[in-house]
């Protein structure tokens, strides 16, 4: 039953968190202290990571499976995943993230970098990537991507931060977040992979075919919707929540 519980749980978060812009790893370190989590198995956090990307690649199939008709856009999005691919494999491979995840760390980068968010939704902002993303554009967005391997920070929040500075409009910053969450997280699944081959672990369970399978369900339901939230709304709403979190991160690190 315990069992049940925690990989709702991650479910939850990883579907959620992954794609709008509050940091995921500040809420799975909070909830693994309250619930007494020490450790997440290996081959259900890969699980779920790749039940997220099967959800970004179904709901984006029809710009995925036309190629051809949006090369353009996918080089930019490939040139763009370079320095958090060549940046996250040094930290992880140096164990310098795990040192950096500290509830006091989350905390504060949790509230400046909603703060951050605030300021570059301030604007009405009309370009979009279809048109106006150019390759400079794109090398940019993927160097504010790195900052996302700081616990706290939220890849999407920064990628949307981001191409919000660059004057792209909120539903197209969204969509950014979203391309670029494709090879991020097909790095990671492959990472993972690699890892569960050495430690001879890659037998495939109802625990993890479960977790896959809702990861994939909370992942689609949370980009659908929060595409159409944006079409009526502005960001203050998560830059609100991130202050909150931020908070309680703060005080559990502090006292």
């Amino acid at each position: 039953m315990e069992n049940i519980f925690q990989i709702l749980l991650i479910t939850i978060i990883q579907g959620i968190t992954e794609f709008i812009p509050v940091s995921s790893s500040a809420h799975i370190n909070l909830l693994s202290k309250i619930f007494g989590y020490k450790d997440i198995e290996l081959i259900i956090n890969v699980s779920a990571h790749f039940g997220s990307l099967v959800a970004v690649i179904f709901f984006f199939r029809k710009e995925v499976f036309e190629f051809a008709k949006n090369k353009d856009l996918f080089f930019k999005i490939a040139v763009a995943s370079v320095p958090i691919g060549i940046s996250g494999f040094f930290l992880i491979k140096h164990e310098i993230i795990l040192s950096l995840r500290t509830f006091e760390i989350m905390g504060w980068t949790t509230i400046l970098f909603g703060l951050l968010l605030y300021i570059s939704d301030k604007f009405e902002l009309k370009q979009n990537i279809n048109d106006d993303l150019s390759l400079k554009n794109a090398i940019i967005i993927g160097f504010f991507q790195v900052l996302a391997l700081v616990p706290g920070v939220s890849r999407s929040g920064i990628i949307i931060t981001s191409s919000r500075f660059l004057k792209f409009n909120r539903i197209d910053s969204a969509k950014m977040s979203f391309f670029l969450s494709i090879p991020a997280l097909a790095g990671w699944s492959l990472y993972g992979f690699y890892d569960l081959i050495r430690q001879n672990d890659v037998l495939l369970n109802m625990s993890a075919i479960s977790t896959a399978f809702l990861s994939f369900i909370f992942s689609y339901l949370t980009i659908k919707y929060f595409l159409v939230y944006l079409k009526k709304f502005n960001l203050s709403l998560f830059v609100a929540y991130r202050v909150v979190l931020g908070i309680i991160l703060l005080l559990v690190a502090y006292l």
